[in-house]
């Protein structure tokens, strides 16, 4: 048996199983628990998907069925202040129907070469962030939430340089509803892409720093459609982040630091924390959120108003 010819299976049915296939979602994509002090582990919901994969010496494949939609879960107008483009009319969601013709898949081709870990992806599925539709642009009686058709395709590598570890990924966004970019209610085709570096500087202190950027297609018709008072958003829109986590009294006390900044919304979200394990099922923290922006219809600037404080204590068993 050759080498090419090794293959090892296998297949699974999962719950709960967070989407490492949609690649580079959006920052404010997924539950958004740091909003409220929980774990940043809650940040993504998580999809009941079959994930099947293949091992071979010269190729892993994975792919990933999701026979169900699950839309992400946004900041809600009940616990927080939000900018809304139709303050107080009334909405509809239309989410896509359980059936063949809407099942999300996704293919992942991943190997290491001369020690990067390199990828390429492909999937089709839905944005998970609904599009908004009145039926009136003018005098909106009732606002239609839906999801549009998307396909993406990318790649990434990761491997060792200056010290660290880089991560370098990019993906393009295939808006398959409105590929002209003449409805302003479908996000445009983007082309998206994510820088990472990660090092241990010293004993138990680990840095992190991530550069995303996100470059829309078909801006002129964007801008053209684009109903009078509402936002523009940026061709190119860039977000820095940054964490910082140092760990004192043989790693029980942790203190980190977790910032995101974009250049081109002028927006911000600094979350300082600092936690203490009591023994290895027990921890408890206290942290705050602290949003900010030049504009109140940017990502974070909208939530300028909830800033707060937050405890947290956690059993695990």
């Amino acid at each position: 048996m050759t080498a090419i010819e090794k293959k090892a299976y296998g297949i699974s049915l999962f719950r709960n199983i967070e989407s490492r296939f949609r690649l580079l979602r959006s920052i404010d994509a997924g539950t958004r628990s740091d909003f409220s002090g929980r774990p940043l582990e809650y940040l993504k919901i998580g999809s009941d998907a079959a994930k099947v994969d293949v091992f071979t010496d010269a190729v892993s494949i994975e792919l990933v069925v999701v026979p169900f939609f699950q839309a992400d879960q946004l900041p809600s107008s009940r616990r927080f202040f939000a900018f809304d483009p139709f303050p107080g009319v009334p909405r509809v969601t239309e989410e896509p129907r359980a059936e063949l013709g809407n099942t999300a898949m996704a293919l992942r081709l991943s190997r290491n070469l001369l020690g990067v870990d390199m990828a390429v992806y492909a999937s089709r599925g839905f944005f998970t962030t609904p599009g908004m539709r009145p039926d009136d642009p003018a005098s909106p009686m009732q606002v239609t939430l839906f999801f549009p058709r998307l396909a993406t395709y990318g790649a990434s590598a990761q491997g060792n340089a200056l010290g660290g570890v880089m991560a370098l990924e990019a993906a393009y966004y295939d808006s398959m509803d409105d590929r002209t970019g003449s409805d302003p209610a479908i996000p445009n085709s983007s082309v998206r892409y994510l820088v990472g570096y990660q090092r241990q500087p010293w004993s138990d202190l680990i840095t992190g720093i991530q550069y995303y950027g996100e470059y829309l297609f078909d801006y002129g018709p964007y801008r053209d459609a684009l109903p009078p008072g509402f936002p523009v958003q940026d061709r190119l829109c860039q977000l820095l982040t940054v964490r910082l986590t140092q760990l004192f009294r043989y790693q029980t006390l942790r203190l980190s630091f977790f910032a995101f900044y974009s250049p081109t919304d002028e927006d911000y979200d600094l979350i300082p924390e600092v936690r203490y394990s009591v023994s290895d099922a027990l921890w408890g923290a206290i942290g705050a959120n602290l949003f900010g922006g030049k504009t109140e219809t940017t990502a974070f600037g909208q939530l300028n108003r909830n800033d707060d404080v937050y405890v947290v204590a956690r059993y695990e068993f």
